[in-house]
């Protein structure tokens, strides 16, 4: 599947929608490796020898579902040939879909997905219980129920009905509410063991993952202002905002997952090097911090570039100049992002 997906987007055979771009026989082969993988997991549960299962499997459960749904519905199209199809949706129809698709494949693929893996690693790597357990249930709860809404605020001030665009608004700023739940859920869960990050950098990848999850979604939700989405909309603060995600979140609690576990897979005590991966720890954090906050402060600076108008009402600034004002957060960008990326190196 991916080797087909390396040939055939860069000869242009694609479906043109965002995240979902593989033409209609590759999508059929993923759903069939995401058929595959629901029946081991969920085979997996029902042959478990206990009853109860951990929050960590609803979350896992919650996004195979999904993102299965979101998958079919998104990619429903009508082949013209083997190369070729159109979706079966038009106009702000096809928008809406393809940003209810957009948006939850986030929510639910690198969002539910990861807040199952911080749900176990978090209280196994600082060997204490999750701080309430009852509270991971609600987080579980809410953020399925709210998430799947919140699409719409990719679509501010297009095409699609206001009312629509209002409606993903108001459900990304609730939204706010189980987000911080789950973040403070697995911080609390240190309560008795902030310690241990002196001396457990493997820790330190998981608490520090769960900051930029409680900063990025703090800012999603701002985001969805619609007039702070006047100003951030196309802008490189939305790029600042996803890698915060992407870097900060799903990178880290990952990289600390797979410290946590290689020891167990090789029957060690412990990683080769604690020094290495110190290096590993602040090469990455310093490197994504670097990143993002170049993006907020170039978003910022084009956002207000380009609605600035000279009193005839016509444009201050032409988008070069806003590409020259940009320059020096670029910069920073690639040293930020080379940084990163050297440390999983």
């Amino acid at each position: 599947m991916i080797l087909l997906a390396a040939i055939s987007l860069p000869l242009g055979y694609t479906s043109s929608k965002e995240y979902a771009e593989l033409e209609w026989p590759i999508d059929i082969l993923i759903t069939i490796v995401w058929v595959a993988y629901a029946i081991v997991f969920f085979g997996t549960v029902m042959k478990r020898n206990t009853k109860h299962i951990y929050v960590g499997n609803w979350f896992f459960g919650a996004f195979i579902i999904t993102v299965a749904i979101l998958h079919i519905v998104n990619n429903l199209e009508l082949p013209v040939s083997f190369t070729k199809s159109y979706s079966l949706y038009g106009g702000a129809t096809d928008a809406m879909v393809q940003w209810w698709y957009g948006h939850n494949a986030v929510g639910f693929f690198l969002t539910a997905g990861f807040l199952g893996m911080m749900y176990y690693f978090v209280p196994k790597q600082a060997e204490r219980p999750v701080y309430s357990y009852r509270l991971s249930i609600v987080h579980f709860w809410a953020l399925i129920t709210l998430y799947i809404w919140a699409g719409p605020h990719h679509l501010h001030y297009t095409a699609l009905p206001d009312w629509a665009q209002s409606l993903g608004m108001v459900m990304s700023l609730i939204l706010l509410a189980p987000s911080w739940g789950g973040m403070i859920n697995g911080m609390m869960t240190l309560s008795g063991a902030w310690h241990k990050l002196r001396s457990d950098p493997i820790l330190r990848f998981l608490v520090v993952s769960l900051a930029f999850y409680g900063m990025s979604t703090f800012e999603g939700p701002m985001m969805a202002i619609k007039t702070v989405n006047a100003l951030s909309h196309y802008t490189d603060w939305t790029i600042g905002h996803v890698h915060a995600g992407a870097l900060g979140w799903v990178a880290m609690i990952s990289i600390g997952a797979l410290y946590h576990m290689i020891p167990k897979v090789f029957g060690r005590e412990q990683m080769h090097s604690i020094g290495l991966i110190n290096a590993h720890f602040w090469l990455a954090t310093i490197g994504t911090v670097l990143y993002i906050a170049s993006m907020w402060v170039n978003g910022i600076a084009q956002g207000l570039m380009w609605r600035a108008v000279n009193e005839d009402g016509t444009l201050t600034y032409s988008f070069v100049e806003t590409l020259v004002a940009s320059h020096p957060g670029f910069v920073v960008r690639l040293v930020g992002g080379r940084s990163s990326s050297a440390a999983c190196s």
